[in-house]
């Protein structure tokens, strides 16, 4: 059953019930209406007697309130990430959704968890369900001291969407990427809410250890400093060179006759000068210092926990991304200061050569599958013979997936292709499709965007006896990168859409766990159970007592097992993880 809820003008809420599948008849029990301040005790008092589908516009505009509430709920469906599936879908393009229009469904933009709240003031958390902006433009969760805007109809939309799906060409598989979505998004929001643990003091050492005492405002860390000083004698460059500036340092480079064309670590480290080294090292602690330094810890770090905002579905191809604080390039140098809590755990589970392995399941390749049975897939390779070297196996597998076509990946690739023909041809099948200017699709039924106008402009360019001289080699140029992107599209997007099923099964795993001894308190959502706390494309930490610890790796393993399942059936294709329960994040690897 789902409960539809629908925010009124007024601030009043209104819960609809709907029935799950398309067609049938419509409960007719009389909607609720609920003042604002209603809506916690309404959704903890249904939960309690029977966990419902609550379906809303937008997940970030309901849940972070309930969670605030210390609400939890089981199940959702997420309307705006659905709609934004089901109108790009392959499997679903004869639906009336899909034909339909633009209107304001395709309007809305994601919010996050906590971009409508002050993050020094938590406690206004509450009130952010109902000061949403003005939905007829993008609102990015941000204030606009306006009221709050009705919803658009929320429950047309559910039929609309319902019928979608079951006139579809794959409905099972839309199904589960639906709900695989939408349970992503309540385990994102969750994350948000009960952050990383996170240690400052710890991040401060490690900042001090690399960089010297923090400095004043306005100026470099004594070690940058130094480095400053090395890289301009080096150099023989005047005191005002600014290595921050890379037009003025590659001119000093060139003046000095270093050879290099860029700042690029790898092309450095070919060179030899002796600024080489001290460059190296002030390009990577530069890094550290303006990504992850003193100003970000004030920035993104209360009560010692990290919160960052995930947008689920944020890259195209449905992989995750996140908006402030860059959790999804957490640097391993400040993973140190990510620790469990006293008598806690931090779990960190890693899915091994994950796309490879989906590609397996996806083009029924036993052969591949086999390969990865035992761990390794990159051993498997070479154990069969396709291949001499793992490392071969690596770059040419790396290469099937991204489209290398040049030097170890080039000569490794035919010797894949032998080995493994079901694979390397369903990528290969991605690349002519998007090289045409077609769509392709994932495996639940999340289809790529078309390659747009500037590629239209050059395949038409190149047409006619007045196109210029080099209109050919660009309309092949940008047929390639085209290619180049369906091709890892189709992999990647069903990447995502395993480790969405991972972290839904996850989710519910944990919960069933139960909670840790409580001394008689009444157990919390995210105090004494393990719940997770980080995920980034295939890798999860979940905090947990540390009595519940093996029982939290165990789940974590099932779930990955489970989510093989879900998109493969019973096809041999094995999802094994590396798993270890430390205090420290550092520690896991």
């Amino acid at each position: 059953m789902h409960i539809v809820l629908a925010r009124q003008a007024s601030g009043v809420v209104q819960a609809v019930r709907r029935p799950e599948g398309a067609g049938s008849d419509p409960d007719d029990a009389s909607p609720w209406r609920l003042a604002p301040g209603e809506l916690s005790a309404a959704v903890h008092a249904r939960e309690s007697v029977e966990p419902s589908r609550w379906t809303w516009v937008d997940t970030n505009r309901w849940y972070p309130a309930l969670l605030a509430d210390g609400v939890r709920v089981e199940r959702a469906h997420d309307l705006r990430l659905a709609h934004r599936v089901l109108r790009g879908s392959r499997f679903a393009h004869g639906s009336d959704l899909a034909g339909a229009p633009s209107g304001p469904w395709d309007a809305l933009e994601p919010t996050v968890a906590g971009g409508a709240v002050d993050r020094a003031r938590p406690e206004q958390q509450a009130d952010s369900l109902f000061d949403l902006g003005d939905l007829d433009g993008p609102t990015h969760g941000a204030r606009s001291g306006r009221p709050a805007q009705t919803d658009p109809d929320p429950v047309a939309e559910l039929a609309a969407q319902q019928a979608a799906v079951a006139g579809a060409s794959e409905p099972g598989r839309l199904r589960l990427l639906l709900a695989a979505e939408s349970a992503a998004a309540l385990a994102a929001a969750e994350m948000h809410h009960a952050g990383l643990p996170w240690r400052a003091d710890v991040h401060d050492a490690i900042l001090t250890e690399a960089l010297g005492p923090r400095p004043a405002p306005g100026l470099r860390p004594d070690r940058l400093e130094a480095l400053v000083t090395e890289i301009r004698a080096a150099l023989d460059a005047p005191a005002s060179l600014n290595p921050d500036s890379h037009p003025d340092l590659l001119r000093a480079m060139e003046y000095a006759g270093v050879g290099a064309r860029s700042l690029r670590k790898g092309e450095l480290q070919r060179l030899e000068h002796p600024v080489i080294a001290p460059l190296l090292e002030y390009k990577s602690l530069y890094r550290l210092y303006t990504a992850n330094g003193w100003h970000w810890l004030d920035q993104w770090v209360r009560g010692d926990r990290f919160r960052t905002d995930y947008v689920v579905g944020g890259v195209v191809t449905g992989r995750w991304s996140s908006t402030g604080g860059g959790a999804l390039q957490l640097p391993k140098g400040v993973r140190g200061a990510v620790r469990a809590d006293p008598g806690w755990v931090l779990v960190v589970a890693d899915a091994a050569q994950l796309e490879p392995r989906v590609l397996a399941g996806m083009a029924r390749d036993e052969a591949m599958a086999r390969a990865g049975r035992d761990g390794d897939l990159y051993a498997g390779i070479v154990a069969g013979g396709a291949v001499a070297s793992r490392e071969h196996a690596k770059v040419g597998m790396l290469g099937a997936l991204y489209g290398g076509t040049t030097g170890v990946s080039g000569q490794v690739l035919p010797r894949l292709r032998s080995a493994f023909p079901r694979s390397m041809g369903l990528v290969e099948e991605a690349a002519a499709t998007g090289e045409r200017g077609g769509v392709v699709t994932t495996w639940l039924g999340r289809s790529s965007p078309p390659p747009g106008q500037a590629w239209d402009d050059a395949q038409s360019g190149a047409l006619g006896d007045d196109a210029a001289p080099d209109a050919a080699t660009l309309a092949r140029s940008s047929a390639r990168a085209w290619g180049r992107f369906t091709r890892n599209f189709v992999v990647q997007g069903t990447a995502a859409e395993w480790a969405d099923c991972w972290l839904a099964s996850i989710r519910r795993r944990l919960w069933a766990l139960g909670t840790a001894a409580t001394d008689g308190r009444a157990p919390a959502p995210f105090t004494d159970r393990p719940h997770l706390v980080f995920f980034v494309h295939d890798e999860v930490v979940v905090h947990a007592p540390a009595e519940l610890a093996d029982a939290v790796a165990h789940e974590v393993r099932e779930a990955a097992a489970e989510a093989g399942r879900l998109l493969f059936g019973e096809f041999p294709v094995a999802f094994p993880l590396t798993v270890a329960a430390v205090p420290a994040y550092d520690e896991a690897k």
